[in-house]
């Protein structure tokens, strides 16, 4: 079976020393040939990627955490629904394989998709391997320290008509429902969150496969995701140009509080 042609492998690991791993499932930006070719001209601009997050959480590795990132975009396969492609939210989402934008137009061009054994490549090739090293990840840590902290970053537009009405809040925790994690890990990174900002808990984003599939807080393995509002970052000018760029002070703002989370969470005590 061949490869998906890029020049990168599925995602990028690093492996740290302290119990926090965290995992950015849709960071990257790569496509396959098969994709590539069958995107509508609003897809090409890869609209729904969590923009950055890499070099946002750039204090993750000075902190002794462990990181994944993902490499291809989530239009070829979305690492953070389940490989059976079950819904996650019985409101409007986009699945394994995303068919429509946030804005509810097509990703694909009619006729252009690609094929079911693409997709099964692409689960065989991409997602399990993924999932396979978060796994294996969290064992590990778990294994030294006696407890493994999974945190999923994320981050979105501020205003999808599509998933919700009106304005997110800036932060947006989820631990399903508080299935996925303890509630000190709750209150610490809740508590570092500056007064700037602001933050719920299990609202419209309660938190995708990654965090439900990994959080067993009865087996020591805690999962938390952050969905974190874009308007908190990006340029609002270069958005209105159909353009992807950091606010160079808002950057620093958000990296620092960023920061002060991942501490607080390698302080909670578990």
């Amino acid at each position: 079976m061949s490869q998906p042609n890029c020049v990168r492998s599925p995602f990028e690991f690093h492996q740290g020393s302290v119990p926090l791993l965290v995992s950015m499932p849709h960071s990257g930006l790569g496509l396959t040939p098969e994709v590539e070719q069958g995107l509508t001209q609003a897809a090409k601009k890869l609209p729904d990627t969590d923009w950055f997050i890499p070099e946002l959480y750039e204090c993750v590795k000075e902190l002794g955490a462990s990181v994944i990132s993902a490499n291809y975009s989530r239009y070829v396969v979305d690492l953070n629904r389940p490989s059976d492609d079950k819904p996650l939210y019985t409101t409007k989402t986009t699945g394994l394989f995303p068919e429509i934008l946030f804005d509810s137009t097509p990703v694909f061009v009619d006729g252009k998709a690609p094929s079911e054994s693409d997709h099964e490549r692409y689960k065989e090739q991409i997602w399990h391997p993924y999932h396979s090293t978060i796994e294996q990840e969290l064992a590990r840590l778990k294994s030294i320290h006696g407890y493994a902290i999974l945190f999923d970053a994320h981050s979105i537009a501020a205003q999808v008509p599509m998933l919700f009405e009106g304005t997110l809040p800036e932060f947006n925790w989820g631990t399903n429902q508080g299935e996925s994690c303890s509630s000190a890990i709750v209150e610490a990174v809740m508590g570092a969150v500056s007064d700037r900002y602001s933050q719920v808990l299990n609202g419209r984003f309660k938190g995708g496969f990654i965090t439900r599939g990994f959080g067993k807080p009865s087996e020591n393995i805690h999962a938390i995701q952050l969905e974190m509002s874009q308007d908190t970052y990006l340029s609002n000018d270069a958005i209105a140009q159909g353009r992807y760029e950091l606010d160079t002070d808002k950057a620093i703002a958000i990296k620092s509080q960023l920061n002060a989370i991942l501490t607080a969470v390698l302080k909670a005590e578990i």
